[in-house]
């Protein structure tokens, strides 16, 4: 198979993976929020729900492991811990969202039904895949997803051509905030977690196409993830365009399945909408098969590939998709965000120090950059249980920390003062030798 052909495919599947129909309803909304400030939430929006979760990959091309290697830089105990963490974080809030999104876009427009009676059936069919596996998912997402984004720049066509809206100005006060407003709205991707949680299948899996050397690997994955990344952005560029274009369409307080919704009433019609909502419905499903059924395999292997771990995690966590399933989205969006701000700084910080030369990502700094990390995490994530006028004090003296980035410029100093540390005592033990 020829090196074109091969990015090419890889790429499409590296956009199949990031591209989850639930995503498809931040973009428009950032677009209504942030008026004609837009290209600054695509830009906070960008480098978290493409640039870090492609990054995620290239850092699995490096590291030729599986998740549980991904942190045992830092240690065993540690990797252990962050890989069920991870899981049990994709089955607590990504995989009950899409039957939220399912119920508010394919089932309300309807039915007038209650969201625990579609949340009950959608799970009860979730685990009867998961528990009887099937080339039939594998088949109809070789299909949905091309077919869903013909249909999304069809409507981001449409939308750019004959939208109009006037130069509204955003509530939100300054660039930096819309950015990290992009920023946190990108957490709700889930798709660095996403490419943590499955980027070793990706990367084993382009030892079927011939791939075996880490050069290889790595060159491969390189463009391809540049071409994915690509295609990612012009999709959720443009419904952000389109959010802000149709804006006046929208009441104020229109949720984010609702904007999408109405936006592509207003592009493809009745008719239209109706068969993107059965589209996303069917993605949405297949998502939440592909992550129930990973974690159950992740548990399984913790007990010798026990079919009774998998039976059991597969009913817990179809349990857990019935329970926050039958919450509307903006409940589980908002749920979601403390423990986002949590894992998502510690998985962005693992990413990139995979992603750098190893003479700058040795065990001491990655110990000492995570631990930093969490630690300037916590305040970000105390906000959201505890009155923030008990962590004025805290966040008034840590910088970036009233913007929720309080862990940034922390790990970015402490990475460069154990560099210098580890260089300096390397040139003094060459010259004592």
């Amino acid at each position: 198979m020829n090196n074109t052909k091969q990015t090419v495919i890889i790429a499409f599947a590296l956009f199949s993976l990031f591209f989850g129909a639930g995503n498809l309803i931040l973009p428009p909304y950032l677009g209504v929020q942030a008026g004609s400030d837009w290209y600054l939430v695509a830009l906070g929006f960008s480098l978290t729900a493409v640039v870090i979760p492609i990054l995620g990959i290239y850092a699995y091309a490096k590291l030729q492991g599986t998740m549980f290697d991904f942190g045992k830089k830092v240690s065993p105990a540690f990797s252990y811990i962050y890989s069920m963490f991870m899981y049990a974080i994709a089955i607590a809030l990504p995989a009950p969202r899409t039957a939220s999104v399912t119920h508010e876009m394919a089932i309300t427009p309807f039915f007038n039904s209650p969201a625990l009676l579609t949340s009950c059936i959608y799970f009860a069919l979730v685990f009867l895949f998961v528990m009887n596996r099937s080339q039939l998912l594998s088949l109809i997402g070789k299909y949905l997803t091309p077919l869903i984004v013909v249909i999304l720049l069809i409507i981001i066509g449409l939308g750019i051509n004959s939208g109009s809206s006037e130069m509204v100005t955003t509530a939100i006060s300054s660039p930096f905030s819309l950015i990290t407003f992009g920023v946190f709205e990108g957490y709700q991707t889930f798709d660095a977690i996403a490419g943590v949680v499955v980027g070793a299948v990706i990367v084993l899996s382009l030892k079927r196409y011939g791939v075996g050397s880490f050069q290889e690997k790595r060159k491969l994955i390189l463009h391809s993830g540049l071409l994915a990344g690509f295609g990612l952005f012009i999709i959720y560029a443009g419904l952000i365009v389109c959010g802000y274009l149709w804006q006046d369409n929208f009441s104020d307080n229109a949720t984010r399945t609702e904007v999408l919704t109405k936006l592509s009433q207003i592009t493809l019609g009745e008719i239209g909408a109706s068969f993107l909502s059965v589209l996303v419905a069917l993605a949405c499903f297949t998502t939440a098969v592909g992550v129930i059924t990973g974690a159950s395999d992740f548990v399984s292997g913790l007990f010798q590939d026990s079919r009774k771990a998998y039976t059991l995690t597969a009913i817990l966590s179809s349990l857990i998709g019935v329970l926050v399933g039958s919450y509307n989205v903006a409940f589980i969006i908002d749920v979601a965000l403390p423990a986002l701000m949590f894992i998502y700084p510690i998985t962005i910080v693992l990413i990139l120090l995979h992603v750098m030369p190893e003479k700058f990502a040795s065990e001491t700094v990655f110990k000492a950059v995570v631990l930093v990390t969490f630690i300037f995490s916590i305040p970000d994530f105390l906000k959201f249980l505890i009155p923030i006028d008990y962590l004025e004090g805290v966040l008034s003296v840590i910088p970036l920390a009233n913007h929720s980035l309080g862990w940034v410029l922390p790990a970015i100093i402490v990475f460069i003062i154990v560099n210098v540390y580890q260089k300096k005592s390397l040139n003094n033990d060459i010259k004592e030798a």
